[in-house]
């Protein structure tokens, strides 16, 4: 079982679709009033040293609606890695709470978390990735009826952490990817070398309008989220 989540590639073609079916059973027992608590009693942290609109409403209300709690720390407000070196935070909070969701600025702050931590982690945002907004996309373009396997995605803009993670992603799951960004501003070389190991068609192109041609694009990000707080902290469906 996956331990933390730290990046697309911390999931199988399996595993991302079993989040899939477990975030669209969740989504429809929600409408027609089945709200359980499978996470009652269980408590997340969110270490936000990076502030946000979407990635902290959806971790927070996506926590209460499966019955936990969620308290908020700020970067500033805990000295994340200067009045409290990262190790020291994970290592503490792993003795209050039952996991931990960070966005962070480094990369290498969320690594570290996960490194010292005893309990789950979820990469929330950092420079180099931001899986479960990637692991959303994939989501809404799943329960739309789509085969990921035959479909082209386009990505339209610079090669940055979101395009990181959908990548990984997109290969995993077999979709065609194409990237059309500025020059000096494709994905990272040893991410599109990582997509070409797990076997992923990969164009990178300057040409906007090429890219674009037969592409789809989409979000669904509470119901994603919950998914992946339910698999990684446990909690029977049954209860929801």
């Amino acid at each position: 079982m996956m331990r933390h989540f730290l990046g697309s590639a911390d999931l199988t073609r399996d595993t991302a679709l079993q989040m899939f079916a477990l975030a669209a059973d969740l989504k429809q027992r929600w409408k027609v009033g089945r709200r359980g608590t499978p996470l009652a009693g269980r408590t997340v942290a969110l270490i936000f040293e990076k502030p946000s609109l979407r990635t902290r409403v959806t971790f927070e209300v996506g926590i209460v609606q499966l019955g936990g709690r969620a308290v908020y720390l700020s970067g500033h407000e805990i000295g994340l890695g200067t009045r409290e070196a990262v190790a020291d935070v994970a290592r503490n909070l792993s003795r209050w709470v039952d996991g931990i969701a960070a966005r962070v600025y480094a990369h290498e702050t969320i690594e570290t978390l996960a490194r010292h931590a005893t309990v789950p982690v979820i990469n929330g945002l950092s420079d180099w990735e931001h899986p479960c907004q990637a692991l959303a996309d994939f989501f809404t373009l799943w329960e739309r009826g789509l085969d990921l396997a035959a479909m082209r995605l386009a990505w339209l803009g610079d090669g940055n952490n979101v395009c990181h993670s959908v990548l990984v992603l997109g290969a995993l799951l077999g979709t065609s990817l194409v990237v059309a960004c500025p020059p000096g501003y494709a994905p990272d070389e040893r991410v599109q070398a990582a997509v070409r190991r797990l076997g992923g068609r990969l164009e990178v192109t300057d040409d906007p309008r090429k890219a674009a041609q037969g592409a789809e694009q989409a979000e669904n990000r509470l119901h994603a989220q919950k998914a992946v707080i339910l698999s990684l902290l446990g909690g029977a469906l049954d209860d929801v």
